[in-house]
């Protein structure tokens, strides 16, 4: 096996779980030690480094960072990562002269962002610091894109949208709201020298089946548009029964909504069971607990419709195989209602865009983006959000427009799109004694600190009364102190071991082996103390040691990053030293972090 390359950013960002698995790479242990600390503006601003909107994403993010915590693997429950970001958010204080500033001169260059969701303030974020001017296009009254027409107010409060959105749009964006682009090729004639397009997946899908056509369509919604009238005041009230086609986080969305508006007896159909819903388990659970009841393994068959007015829907009830891949109808049901919202998916809609404009389109009528750069065939034109790949969440949102600022800078400047500045990283001793070290390395057994929510009797009453009301400064202090501090990495340098193996004896986890060295990893994990064929994970892997030229080897995907290895070490050969990833952002070589 060749020794592991730690010199390379990658290996230590890769098992730093929870931030190699955020979409913007956000730094999670240094924000959550800063909240330890009490240091909340100092966690808001890690944070903002690569999230952009971190209240708005401590509320609503999908968290694709929690599933790979660490500490699932200790316990089972990760780290409530989410909902610490929001408390660095709710509490940071004013930080106003910390936030990224106007520039003091322009740089002579014009970008045109269509859309004025996360993606395209993401893009106005990086380069209007830079001296560029950009221009908003919205068809909308209000910045935010879905994020403000989509979520509910009572998941975000239009007081911490403004905020955030209003950071980004105080360092001089040109808004133009109730602007609706009907022609790329128009846009690209009013001298722009770049055009993003984060426009979303604006067009929620229909259910076309027998009877949708046969009257009573103004009881059948379209999700997302729905959800819209109900976000901009055009409807207020719903029938007592009303069915939600769909196993999404917009259908949760609209199941809550409906209940706030008069909604009774709300039921989600699902065609498939519970293991196959897209919707976060957490929103499964937020939704339950409302009373909203979800029936499963429901396909719907035809719309029923009684002189014009819905009357209900048909459903055949199926069984499916054990991958629910295939299914067989068992008997067929009518369920009675008042309204049904189809919350199905969304997809794009590109009829402004015209097909002689040098922008390629492949499958589903896509544009063909490529995955790094965010540009289009077009080289002037780039892509990011929903527009892109389809419907995401806002943390994707955000990473595609970092990466697109990135592209356009270089495009403007004269660079090719596809030099990336550097992405580096710094080691940071954390020994302050002989046995102890600069960060809080006890194990905490506390379970996951559940958030607390409004009394159920009361979160009906408003339609806009947020449900969740954060962590109070007990769990606050509690849930910081369950993280691992998977960036504390153990390092090891192989001229100080003198393999006497106390480093193994004293890994509760048995995570470390010295053995012959072998040519095939598969072969080599199986004379590991744990032996495991897991590969998801990478193995640390040592130069020969001078003794007997084994190496030292460390299976990090069951590491838990305690130190006890570096303070057993009666040679240093083990050190514990925090990872910082130095990201790269338009018009900067590196990020210094805090």
């Amino acid at each position: 096996m060749k020794p592991t390359d730690i010199s390379n950013p990658n290996f230590f960002h890769s098992v730093v779980d929870c931030q190699w698995a955020c979409p913007a790479h956000t730094n999670v242990p240094e924000y959550i030690r800063l909240i330890a600390q009490g240091r909340y503006g100092d966690a808001y601003m890690v944070n903002r480094a690569s999230n952009v909107f971190p209240g708005i994403l401590g509320r609503t993010c999908d968290r694709p960072c929690e599933p790979a915590c660490r500490r699932t693997r200790v316990d089972g429950n990760p780290v409530a990562i989410c909902r610490l970001k929001r408390v660095a958010a709710d509490l940071k204080g004013d930080i106003t002269e910390r936030l990224p500033q106007p520039a003091e001169t322009k740089n002579g260059k014009r970008v045109a962002c269509v859309g004025a969701g996360p993606a395209s303030l993401t893009v106005a974020n990086d380069l209007l610091p830079l001296g560029y001017e950009v221009v908003i296009f919205e068809s909308s009254l209000t910045p935010g894109g879905l994020m403000r027409t989509n979520i509910p107010s009572f998941r975000l409060p239009e007081e911490v949208l403004n905020s955030e959105i209003g950071a980004i749009v105080d360092l001089g964006a040109e808004m133009r709201y109730g602007t609706e682009v009907k022609s790329i090729k128009h846009l690209l004639g009013e001298g722009f020298d770049a055009v993003f397009i984060g426009s979303g997946a604006p067009r929620g899908k229909d259910l076309e089946i027998e009877g949708r056509r046969d009257g009573g369509e103004n009881r059948i919604h379209i999700g997302i548009d729905w959800l819209q009238s109900v976000a901009f005041g055009h409807i207020s009230e719903i029938g007592k029964t009303v069915l939600v086609i769909g196993v999404g986080n917009t259908a949760m969305d609209c199941c809550r909504t409906a209940r706030r508006l008069g909604g009774k007896d709300v039921r989600i159909m699902a065609r498939r069971p519970r293991e196959y819903f897209k919707a976060s388990p957490w929103e499964l659970d937020d939704a339950e607990e409302e009373g909203i009841e979800i029936v499963v393994n429901h396909s719907p068959k035809r719309f029923i419709v009684d002189n014009g007015q819905l009357a209900g829907m048909e459903f055949d009830i199926v069984s499916w195989n054990e991958d629910a891949t295939r299914s067989e109808i068992l008997e067929t049901v009518t369920i009675p209602c008042d309204d049904i919202i189809l919350a199905i998916g969304q997809e794009n809609a590109f009829t402004w865009i015209e097909r002689d404009a040098g922008i390629e389109f492949g499958k589903w009528e896509m544009p063909i983006v490529d995955e790094l750069t965010m540009q289009s065939t077009n080289p002037q034109v780039y892509f990011g959000g929903d527009a892109a790949f389809g419907p995401k969440n806002i943390i994707w949102a955000v990473a595609h427009g970092h990466e697109a600022a990135i592209s356009i800078d270089n495009y403007c400047q004269g660079i090719p799109v596809n030099e990336r500045p550097p992405t580096g990283m710094n080691l940071v001793n954390q020994k302050m004694g002989l046995t102890e070290w600069s960060y809080h390395n006890d194990y905490n057994p506390a379970s996951r600190a559940q958030m607390t929510h409004v009394e159920l009797t009361k979160r009906f009453e408003h339609l806009n009364l947020e449900v969740e009301l954060g962590f109070s400064a007990e769990q606050t202090a509690r849930e910081v102190e369950r993280c691992l501090n998977c960036d504390i990495e153990p390092v090891f340098q192989t001229q100080l071991c003198i393999e006497c193996d106390a480093c193994i004896d004293v890994c509760p986890v048995q995570c470390l082996t010295i053995t012959e060295d072998r040519d095939d990893e598969f072969d080599l994990r199986k004379h590991l103390t744990a032996p495991s064929e897991t590969l998801d994970k990478p193995l640390y892997v040592s130069s020969k040691l001078a003794q007997t030229g084994r190496i030292m080897i460390k299976d990090e995907n069951i590491c838990v990053h305690c130190g006890l290895c570096a303070e057993r070490c009666p040679t240093a050969a083990w050190n514990m030293e925090k990872f910082i990833l130095q990201l790269s952002y338009a018009g900067t070589s590196t990020y210094k972090g805090n």
